[in-house]
């Protein structure tokens, strides 16, 4: 990377020649170059930095826009890191993630999440397919799924740990619910089943 110096000789080897230009130090003209050159080295220094700017992985100053291009944070991650690798780890995470549609790949966010589900589909009724017995999940029922969640996420009411005027039993995990209804397909319907 060139220098303060380097960029000063450069700018008096553009200047015409004869006397009416003195390159000689001291001079209000090498003042002036010299000025000039500390300032262009500056400039290229920071388009130096520019390109490790441009990658999520190893930018610094300009994470907090990485951040925001990203949608960072939203509303089911919550705050996000406080160490400044914690940011770019969450930041990846949000870029890299692929995405997908099958029950496997929710059953796996899950997993990311810390839960242990499972899932079921609806299969529409067809007359020659279907049994006697089974459920009649035609209409929505056909873009519906069922997420089933460990018991866990079941909070009851209890004397002394509780507040007044709390629900007896609440069920649900906000974070789970929260993803998987945020990266779901459009179309879906997502239900939640906690405990057996």
């Amino acid at each position: 990377m060139p220098t303060a110096a380097d960029y000063l000789e450069q700018l008096k080897t553009l200047l015409p020649p004869g006397q009416a230009l003195p390159r000689e130090s001291g001079t209000t003209l090498h003042n002036l170059l010299d000025g000039m050159s500390i300032e262009l080295a500056r400039v290229d220094d920071r388009g130096e930095a520019l390109p490790m700017e441009a990658n999520p992985s190893t930018t610094n100053e300009m994470l907090s826009d990485w951040e925001r291009v990203a949608g960072l944070p939203d509303k089911c991650s919550g705050v996000l890191e406080e160490t400044l690798q914690g940011r770019k780890n969450a930041l990846l995470a949000k870029l890299s993630s692929t995405g997908g549609q099958s029950a496997g790949y929710f059953i796996e966010l899950a997993g990311v999440l810390g839960y242990t589900v499972t899932i079921e589909e609806y299969r529409p009724f067809r007359a020659g397919l279907s049994r006697a017995g089974d459920a009649l999940t035609n209409g929505d029922w056909v873009f519906t799924w069922l997420i089933r969640a460990p018991e866990t996420s079941i909070i009851s009411f209890r004397a002394g740990m509780s507040a007044a005027g709390e629900r007896l039993r609440t069920w649900g995990n906000d974070t789970l619910e929260c993803k998987i209804n945020q990266l779901k397909p459009a179309h879906t319907i997502a239900l939640f089943a906690y405990g057996d």
